[in-house]
């Protein structure tokens, strides 16, 4: 651990007695308090609190969220936040987040019970978005700080932050200015007032000042402890998603249930295939479903030998391995049309051990319904009886089948138990098939498939099709009938513009993509607003602890390339931004299937109530139902009990340690020992000075904020999303 916390004992005083808080231990001999592994979020309905709910849900973190404009709220006073359990004091949460430092009327008995709480037992506040003002231990904005709009400002860690609950980060925070005429985020920044026990975190420049203002800090007053935070923000803006991890390792002390990482993955699909090009005069892609039968000239494009060697000295020089999704067929078609050679097939072949390898069936046949291609949009055949007619389940085995026995014979390292459809077809597409092929299921269970693609965009949730379980897949908006930036642009413009414009108004006509203001330029469109574009959209999925994998096509490796600017794009910012503590995690796609398995298995015992965490001192103890893997976050240096003794816990990530851990044949529960208790209960920050650790809390509520419509209603990141 990079930090250590200074403790000294606190004195009861008359206000947790009138409150009848059990109160933490005044000697060794009394039992050390309990601490359950659960969070309390009191929220007023903004975004910022909603946004630290959103981070503890997607982690597995369980908390407890009181809305304070619903009538039907439960009351938060001594009996609400602590009690007594096997003659042990018990404190129900672990942390308290709070929507400001103080979101009570005055005189609130609410607050008073929450002050002698955080007192009693060491929990630490969060304020998740809160005027500067000194009951937060900062100056007035008015007195040389700043008020007002943040859009673009790059705030910095300070030395504090990475030796604290920042140090998984590089340094710079940038705030995301995604559309000049649409106010993203809002801030105070101010110093800390003279006398204050108060540490910055994270700051950034006050306008017209040489001074910094904080941004993130830790205030220590009256035998507590809150992290001030003065900028508002959603969920989803990189900012957040940059800070999330740090505000919640601070207010947990680097000991919870739940864990996060920042995932990337990409799948290539169709290699050894081809794929069909973009007509821009017909605005369709001959030779298939979207261009009338007949029209047009089929132009396909197909990787070159010098476009695989780049992708493997691409692959070597970024250290990230790219996912392969193969079609065998591809590669025998090559042949029978060309005597026999297939020169890029064998340079693949000769560089195998360079990629990871997915069955992606023989010849990309479709697997759901039969297609009536006859009419754009496609149809599906139907029988006599008016049903629709499916694909066989003799077909689908076949192309699953086939294929693993190509690669088997081409000594490709694959996973028997992977698979990625063409087109993600046999599972449902609206509006043609609204449900998946019934045949899909039993070949999948013939061939022992555990995992199967389906497409983010349409099918996100993970879900059972017969014995596999699906893996969504974010489409990466690069076509995959563009070989060429100019391919791209115009195919970009036709979806994305208006009717008046010259588009297809597509746009217009659905409810979740905007129209383009204007056609994009087809020299500088590419690099100037889609790369950019894609890049953010896939490096926000990166920081949101989501694994899903992102996919491609091999076509957008091969001519111009322009697949790799995206992925830079997401490496380079992603190194800028993150300590080497904190690399990505590139999972393949089963691994990835399991993950999210693993978590769904264990929100839903956390939804059902069936999880049970705490501390004691430095012993942790998580009860789950059987078959429920524990993921957990935790210092450098814990250990898991195990009938036969102790073995370490969890993998080194972002300055903690994380993991799944399992109990034991003959164990009931799965019990962790930390290296030191990080704050044991009954202690609090030592500050010099401090007031009377038994006064009441703040005498005000802290005003109304600004709260910006970029925050209220988020910037959409760019097109179709």
């Amino acid at each position: 651990m990079k930090r250590s916390i200074r403790t000294t004992a606190l004195t009861a005083g008359a206000l947790l007695l009138a409150l009848a808080l059990p109160m933490a231990p005044a000697s060794a001999e009394e039992p050390a308090p309990r601490i359950d592994l659960r969070v309390l979020v009191v929220t007023d309905g903004g975004p910022a609190t909603a946004a630290i709910a959103a981070e503890l849900d997607t982690a597995g973190t369980p908390y407890t969220l009181v809305d304070l404009g619903r009538s039907d709220r439960p009351v938060i006073g001594p009996a609400f936040l602590a009690d007594t359990v096997d003659g042990r004091p018990r404190a129900k949460f672990q942390a308290v987040v709070l929507p400001n430092d103080n979101p009570f009327a005055a005189g609130s008995p609410e607050m008073a019970a929450l002050v002698a709480y955080e007192k009693a037992y060491a929990i630490p506040q969060v304020d998740a978005y809160t005027y500067a003002r000194p009951q937060a231990g900062l100056e007035v904005p008015t007195s040389g700080g700043y008020s007002g709009s943040v859009d673009g400002v790059r705030a910095q860690v300070t030395p504090a932050g990475s030796a604290g609950p920042f140090g998984y980060l590089d340094g710079a925070v940038p705030f995301e200015d995604n559309a000049p005429d649409v106010g993203e985020s809002y801030a105070y920044l101010s110093r800390p007032r003279a006398g204050a026990d108060f540490t910055t975190y994270v700051d950034a420049p006050i306008p017209g000042s040489a001074a910094r203002g904080s941004l993130v800090g830790e205030y220590r007053h009256d035998g507590r402890r809150e992290l001030v935070v003065t900028f508002v923000y959603n969920q989803y803006q990189q900012q957040f998603r940059l800070l999330a991890r740090g505000i919640v390792d601070w207010m947990t002390q680097e000991v919870r249930l739940g864990a996060s990482r920042n995932y990337f993955a990409v799948h290539v699909d169709d290699v050894f295939g081809a794929d069909d090009r973009w007509d821009p005069l017909l605005n369709c892609t001959p030779g298939d479903v979207d261009c009338p039968p007949g029209q047009g000239t089929q132009n396909p494009i197909r990787m070159s030998v010098d476009d695989v060697r780049d992708a493997s000295a691409w692959s070597q020089r970024r250290g990230f391995a790219l996912d392969l999704a193969y079609n065998g067929g591809g590669s025998e078609q090559h042949r029978a049309d060309h005597d026999g050679a297939d020169p890029v097939a064998d340079a693949f072949l000769a560089r195998r051990a360079d990629f990871r390898w997915v069955n992606h069936t023989y010849d990309h046949a479709f697997l759901g319904c039969e297609q009536n291609v006859s009419v754009v949009p496609w149809t599906c055949a139907t029988n006599p009886d008016g049903s629709t007619r499916y694909v066989s389940r003799a077909d689908i085995s076949g192309q699953i089948s086939d294929n693993r026995q190509w690669g088997e014979r081409a000594g490709l390292p694959l996973r028997d138990d992977e698979l990625v459809t063409g087109e993600h077809s046999g599972l449902k597409v609206l509006p043609q098939q609204p449900d998946d092929n019934p045949h899909l299921a039993p070949a999948l269970s013939d061939n022992g498939v555990a995992w199967l693609a389906s497409d983010n965009s349409r099918d996100p949730g993970q879900r059972a099709v017969g014995t596999a379980l699906t893996v969504a897949r974010y489409p990466i908006n690069i076509f995959y009938n563009a070989g060429r930036t100019s391919e791209q642009v115009d195919e970009y413009n036709w979806l994305y513009t208006s009717r008046a414009q010259g588009g297809s108004g597509l746009c217009e006509d659905l409810a979740n993509t905007t129209c383009l203001d204007a056609p994009l330029d087809i020299a500088t469109g590419y690099t100037g607003h889609i790369v950019p574009l894609e890049t953010r959209i896939a490096l926000g999925h990166v920081l949101a602890n989501d694994p899903r994998p992102h996919f491609m096509h091999q076509s957008n490796l091969a001519e111009d390339r322009i697949g790799y600017p995206v992925l830079d794009g997401v490496l380079d910012q992603y190194a800028a931004l993150h300590a080497d503590s904190t690399p990505l995690v590139n999972l393949r796609m089963s691994d990835i299937g399991e993950e999210l398995r693993r978590r769904t298995a264990w929100n839903t015992a956390v939804g059902n109530g069936t999880v049970t965490g705490y501390r004691i001192g430095d012993a942790v103890t998580v009860e789950a139902p059987a078959g429920v893997a524990v993921p957990a976050t935790m210092p450098a240096g814990t250990a898991q009990s195990l009938p036969a003794g102790t073995t370490g816990f969890g993998q080194p990530y972002a300055e903690t340690v994380s993991g799944w851990a399992s109990r034991a044949a003959g164990q009931d529960r799965v019990t962790l020992a930390l290296p030191t208790a990080p704050a044991p209960a009954g202690t609090a920050p030592a500050v010099a000075g401090a007031p009377d650790p038994t006064a009441g809390p703040a005498p005000r509520t802290a005003p109304r904020l600004p709260v910006p419509a970029g925050v209220l209603r988020p910037v959409q990141p760019g097109i179709g999303r």
